[in-house]
């Protein structure tokens, strides 16, 4: 049957999500010797970057699944996956839910401790780890039934405690008819970026995580440029299950990569020659590192951006290079330049709820992110009072979307904090220009009250410097309030406000040059007024969560020291490298 007459069938069937795509394409008549998946590690006798028939893929699926419920896992039991391989992640996610249980995804990054504590506060059945995540976590008392491992060991001699081989080992033909989901069945638990705490346990619905899908994208042609994707999004993401069962639903071929770092993406790009590429934004800074000429891009027409918005110097890097399908006066021509799809989204929103599409020729930057989605009710609002602010006025983001998230998992009072009026609040703050679109100036945590009414928004004021100074790779405002502080709560001192801002130089870049003069004008007066520092530090000391945004919280935390301990009793006022406001 040809693809398009997969996704009407697809779209129609009011029973499918996220919890049953790879069985319901089949159930359809979907080819399998068609595209399934790929990974950038072997699976089961498959080398490294073959791409599975979706009759393989669902082979090795069944042969998890089978496993899994020979060992008693089956409806609601929770398992979580600690692994390092998209593979690993991926195929047990698939097999869970065939079994209508509920895979809860670690960040391979996630460390030890963190972990530890999180599986501990789910209440799993059970654990799949690797070798590399079962050292993590030795000694730890985790409260699981069964902690399985990944693979088969070494030898073929299993472990203390551990079965000979992992999910990989179980027989196909023993697999369960495959569970049928209710639309409100819980179907997978991924974390948030822990990036002010521990990471928030988000669960997903079976229609919540495929509503965009459905609503949207089955809806439509199949995009330009997502035919071959290549998906450099953590596969424990929800971001990650998305592509899987976007790239599935649309017939695309899809190769996952299970790390997201540049080098290894840029490789992989030259390697495997995608039309599309889907990442976060820190992994399209470390690709704005390189010189993008160099390379072999040009069957890149698409990037795919979700989570936080990008920055302009790294979007506008990206589309230069790779090329794109166009209509012009001759006919339909392939031309240098590629298209870059911006958007903002988050682990509990389930799916970005804007869209912007920038190309080589595009000029709406200063961290806009276009306009909402069809299936997305936005509004910003004034928290204190529950009215909407008037265009121009920044407000929280409210949402109301059929992708929304149902709550965090054992967490009852965060399920409701969060939300108000029938809007969930995501954390942001944005205002809306007179033309309809929307511009994200920072997480409300970060946001920084300076009085009088005004405000210092680190995140809209690290895209002005990124701007201004061509030669900082990347960059990290910190503003702190100067005095007596606790040193837990490093922002309760009753002091003014100062700012220190972090550049990390590109590789050319002169260490010794003064930025200050730029940085300064880059910023709004009010927070120009608060600058004190500006600072070169090595890409090594940004503080990074798992999924590579930068913990400010424990930048602040970190920098306050430092200062500290430079400056002695003589005070934070002659911290090394300052400058006069």
């Amino acid at each position: 049957m040809r693809d398009t007459g997969i996704r009407a069938r697809l779209a129609a069937d009011p029973g499918l999500g996220t919890g049953n795509v790879l069985t319901s394409l089949l159930a359809h008549g979907a080819d399998p010797d068609g595209p399934g998946a790929a990974f950038d590690v072997p699976v089961d006798g498959f080398p490294a970057g073959r791409g599975l028939t979706l009759g393989q893929l669902r082979e090795r699926v069944a042969a998890r699944a089978a496993w899994w419920h020979g060992r008693g896992i089956g409806p609601r039991d929770v398992v979580a996956l600690y692994v390092s391989g998209s593979a690993d992640c991926l195929l047990n996610f698939l097999a869970l839910t065939w079994l209508g249980a509920v895979p809860a995804l670690l960040n391979r990054h996630l460390p030890g401790d963190v972990a530890a504590e999180y599986v501990r506060r789910l209440r799993a059945a059970a654990l799949l780890t690797d070798a590399e995540h079962r050292e993590r976590l030795a000694g730890a008392e985790l409260g699981v039934a069964l902690h399985a491992d990944a693979g088969p060991h070494a030898a073929g001699l299993p472990a203390a405690g551990l079965p000979a081989a992992g999910p990989g080992s179980g027989d196909p033909a023993a697999a369960p008819v495959p569970y049928r989901h209710h639309a409100d069945d819980p179907v997978v638990i991924t974390h948030s970026s822990g990036t002010t705490r521990m990471p928030a346990a988000v669960v997903h619905s079976h229609a919540s995580l495929f509503a965009a899908v459905k609503l949207f994208r089955l809806a439509a042609p199949r995009a330009r440029g997502t035919e071959r994707i290549l998906s450099a999004l953590p596969a424990a993401h929800a971001a990650g299950v998305s592509t899987l069962n976007l790239a599935l639903c649309h017939r695309s071929e899809v190769l996952f990569l299970s790390a997201q770092d540049g080098d290894g993406v840029l490789a992989a790009i030259e390697r495997w020659e995608p039309t599309g590429v889907f990442g976060f934004a820190a992994t399209w800074a470390q690709l704005a590192r390189h010189d993008l000429t160099e390379r072999r891009l040009s069957s890149v027409s698409l990037w795919f951006n979700t989570g936080d918005c990008a920055h302009e110097p790294h979007v506008r890097r990206l589309v230069a290079a790779g090329s794109r399908v166009t209509v012009t006066r001759e006919g339909v021509r392939r031309v240098p330049g590629s298209h870059f799809v911006d958007g903002l989204g988050s682990t509990e929103m389930g799916h970005s709820a804007f869209h912007l599409t920038h190309g080589p020729d595009t000029e709406r930057y200063g961290r806009c992110i276009g306009v909402p989605h069809g299936f997305a009710e936005v509004a910003l609002l004034d928290v204190a009072t529950g009215r909407e602010v008037p265009v121009g006025e920044v407000g929280h983001f409210a949402l109301k979307a059929p992708t929304l998230a149902p709550g965090y998992w054992n967490d009852s009072a965060a399920t409701y904090r969060n939300r108000l009026d029938g809007y969930y609040l995501t954390g942001d703050l944005l205002y809306r220009d007179a033309e309809g679109y929307y511009y994200h100036v920072d997480r409300a945590v970060d946001a920084v009250d300076l009085g009088g009414g005004e405000w210092l928004y680190t995140a809209l004021s690290e895209e002005r410097i990124l701007t201004a100074c061509p030669d900082v790779l990347d960059c990290t405002v910190v503003s702190l309030r100067t005095g007596p502080a606790d040193d837990a709560a490093d922002d309760a001192a009753d002091g003014p406000v100062v700012t220190d801002v972090l550049l990390a130089l590109r590789p050319d870049a002169d260490p010794s040059a003064d930025r200050s003069p730029a940085v300064r004008a880059a910023l709004t007066p009010a927070a120009a007024a608060t600058l004190r520092a500006v600072l070169v530090i090595g890409e090594e000391e940004l503080v990074l969560g798992p999924t590579g945004k930068v913990r400010k919280f424990l930048m602040r935390q970190r920098h306050r020291a430092a200062v500290g301990a430079a400056t002695g009793a003589a005070g934070t006022a002659r911290a090394a490298g300052a400058v006069a406001p």
